[in-house]
């Protein structure tokens, strides 16, 4: 074990993402056949735990993965360079010409492959990290346009609380809290405490873009991809069935699924859901939550070499 470094590390908390609303349009062969996007972001209280902390010059990058539903995440074979975090390390790394000497250490708390965008926050909470632990003094515009080139939903992960998304997602509108858009999602019922109901089984997001090209979406769903995600996945239906039978608010898949997310804004309709869901089988998991939440960072001492 080499010396302690003596210097601080960073730790971010960084949200999960739902879409409140998804509109999907048609591939688009210059953006490598990315769909075009209608959506609104909102980052929710389910939060990875990104620690960075730096490494002796010339050490390299090491990764670190721990939590309880780890998916194919705890393939102890899987290839490092694969994870969406070290992809960001790589690429602030190459943008700014540091040399990534860096420990990244991944509480995993959000789903795998859940349509939550663990993978995409963990990689911005690392970019935040890093403009921090680097002192780098990057702006919202030069961290996105970074992002942007990793992933659809990592710009909005960078700065969570609620955004417009259009584009293939990464052209963000963050909403004005005090706004008539943030006022419209509040008054039809999509912010506050929620259910996610998640599952060991996960969905490619590939494969549902895919199959959404043949089904389409559905009438009246806030998630174009819903039909589609209900289609491959017929557990999240019945779940989405579930909500409506317990009188909650507003319940949509969440991104690609196979989450599904129910708004319950009273004690009593989620204890209902509750009940149903672990009744009749609908989800793995149950995960209380509030929307929309930030990123939050904190300095992280370094006591031992990494």
């Amino acid at each position: 074990m080499s010396p302690a470094v003596g210097r601080e590390g960073i730790a971010l908390d960084c949200p999960a993402k739902i879409n409140l609303l998804l509109r999907v349009g048609p591939a688009r062969a210059d953006w490598g056949g990315r769909h075009r996007l209608d959506t609104i972001y909102s980052a929710v209280s389910i939060l990875d735990r990104v620690e960075l902390r730096p490494r002796e010059p010339g050490s390299g990058f090491r990764l670190h993965m721990e939590g309880e539903h780890l998916g194919d995440l705890a393939d102890n074979d899987a290839d490092p360079h694969a994870n969406l975090a070290v992809k960001a390390l790589l690429a602030m790394a190459q943008a700014t010409g540091h040399q990534p000497d860096v420990a990244i250490r991944i509480i995993k708390r959000i789903p795998v492959g859940a349509g939550l965008a663990g993978g995409s926050t963990d990689a911005a909470g690392t970019m935040l990290g890093l403009n921090r632990l680097w002192k780098l003094g990057l702006g919202a515009a030069d961290l996105d346009g970074i992002a942007a080139g990793l992933g659809a939903d990592l710009p909005f992960c960078l700065h969570g609380g609620l955004s417009h998304g259009s584009g293939f997602g990464q052209v963000l509108e963050p909403l004005d809290p005090t706004g008539a858009e943030a006022r419209s999602v509040r008054n039809a019922g999509l912010t506050g405490r929620l259910l996610v109901g998640a599952y060991e089984e996960q969905l490619s997001t590939a494969q549902v873009y895919k199959a959404f090209d043949a089904i389409g979406p559905g009438p009246g769903d806030l998630n174009d991809l819903q039909k589609t995600a209900c289609a491959l996945h017929p557990r999240s239906l019945l779940a989405l069935d579930l909500a409506r039978r317990a009188g909650a608010g507003p319940a949509f898949v969440s991104g690609s699924g196979p989450s599904v997310v129910a708004m319950v804004p009273h004690l009593d309709q989620a204890a209902t859901l509750i009940r149903l869901w672990r009744e009749q089988n609908a989800v793995d998991r149950i995960i209380e939550a509030d929307s929309p939440v930030l990123p939050r960072m904190a300095p992280l001492r370094v006591t031992h070499g990494q």
